[in-house]
């Protein structure tokens, strides 16, 4: 078998074998195959791209490149959450709580922040003493006696993914959906689980800019999973606005804490409680009304409050962040407003503008080796439909003596527009993929 005549296959719309596929990855992962020919295959699936079957079949070669993780161990149906990526997205630290508190064991692997999106990982990590990284024997422990452990994806988990996404990221071959769905999907069902809720995110945030190319991704991954006899549900959610209002590591943890408490803005609490129900449902727990009825009552209760102050604790973080945590977190007491230079009602919002000037302020990363600052990020005041009057505060930027105040300020002023009519509201909750 040669790897030139599997790309030519390909490159002319021939359907591939598992052999081939194979053959592709696992010597791409060994070395056999040179970067510049697993370019040019990658190129013609970009090009040509892959039915539902070859598609599976590529997420089960990649997962197949590293460890697997057997969870068969832990009793219950473990059900894993996924969120392609967005701004101010720290669902999984509401979430995860809520479907534990609720009886369904969560074993999470997150990953961390890289370009306009933030990372799980670096949010706890602002916790002080949180520890992410712990022995696989810790992890199953943990999950066992309280329900729910988060964290860092182990170095050997996938390995193909990691090689042919670099390689993606070089050759401009990142944004076709067999290649995405594979690229997540691979790294689903090496972590596990017996069934997944995928959050898949649309808008001007999310690297998923239409809902028509969302729902394919969605149907893609959704493929995938039953594909491979894993249960799975697509929820298309809104990222056209920041989620939520807190930008930033800390801010977004204290906003978590917050919505435990009962008190978080409607949008995340409303896609928090979906998210969840979804979860408890795939877990056999009810139907899903049934279950978004015993969300709301975990979080109206504090029982998804406490499992957070479980997991913290169990982590080695300081738990009384539950209870103070302005006083817990690493924050600033340095902030700037961003005003409004004009009157009118918030039409439009560039929320992938509002990631990269929150970067800016030293809360994201431009490289894996780029340091966070946990301190810093960027506060929503006003919102998508919001009427603001020149001179007001429309957001509060968190600063630190590192910050690049003014091209985060510069971004801003080019995320929002303006105008005399209030726009048409649109939900959190866009559509469901099943």
């Amino acid at each position: 078998m040669r790897a030139y005549d599997i790309i030519l296959k390909k490159r002319n719309g021939g359907k591939l074998s598992k052999e081939e596929i194979e053959f592709m990855v696992n010597g791409y992962v060994k070395g056999e195959i040179p970067d510049y020919q697993m370019a040019a295959f990658l190129m013609a699936i970009y090009f040509r791209h892959m039915d539902p079957e070859e598609r599976a079949i590529l997420t089960e070669v990649m997962a197949d490149s590293g460890d697997r993780i057997d969870l068969s161990s832990i009793p219950g149906i473990k059900i894993d959450k996924h969120s392609t990526g967005g701004v101010g997205d720290k669902t999984t630290l509401v979430v995860g709580p809520i479907v534990a508190s609720l009886g369904v064991p969560v074993a999470k692997m997150s990953g961390r922040a890289l370009g306009h999106t933030g990372g799980t990982i670096d949010k706890l990590e602002s916790i002080p003493g949180f520890r992410t990284s712990l022995s696989e024997e810790e992890f199953f422990e943990n999950v066992r006696k309280i329900g729910i452990a988060i964290v860092g994806q182990t170095a050997n988990l996938v390995p193909a993914d990691k090689k042919i996404y670099a390689l993606r990221d070089a050759t401009a071959t990142v944004d076709e959906v067999s290649l995405i769905a594979s690229s997540i999907m691979s790294k689903k069902l090496a972590g596990g689980a017996d069934g997944y809720v995928l959050d898949v995110k649309v808008g001007s945030g999310a690297f998923m800019k239409t809902l028509e190319q969302a729902t394919e991704l969605a149907e893609a991954m959704v493929g995938i999973a039953k594909a491979h006899g894993k249960k799975a549900v697509a929820v298309l959610t809104n990222m056209d606005v920041p989620l939520g209002k807190m930008v930033g590591n800390s801010l977004e943890v204290l906003e978590a804490i917050e919505t435990l408490k009962g008190r978080g803005p409607e949008d995340f609490t409303e896609l928090c409680l979906n998210l969840a129900a979804w979860m408890c449902h795939l877990a056999e727990k009810g139907s899903f009304e049934e279950c978004l009825a015993m969300a709301k009552e975990a979080l109206e209760s504090g029982k998804a409050l406490e499992k957070f102050r479980q997991l913290v604790e169990y982590q080695g973080g300081n738990p009384e962040v539950v209870d103070r945590p302005t006083e817990i977190l690493p924050m600033t007491d340095k902030t700037v407003d961003f005003i409004a230079t004009q009157d009118g009602y918030i039409t439009a919002i560039d929320t992938e503008k509002i990631g990269i000037a929150s970067n800016y302020l030293g809360a994201g990363r431009k490289t894996k080796e780029d340091t966070i600052d946990y301190r810093v990020g960027i506060e929503i005041l006003k919102k998508l439909g919001d009427y603001t009057k020149k001179g007001e505060p429309i957001a509060k930027l968190y600063i630190s003596e590192k910050s690049d105040v003014e091209s985060a300020l510069k971004l801003l002023s080019e995320s929002y527009k303006f105008s005399d009519k209030k726009p048409e509201h649109k939900p959190i909750i866009l559509g469901i993929v099943k």
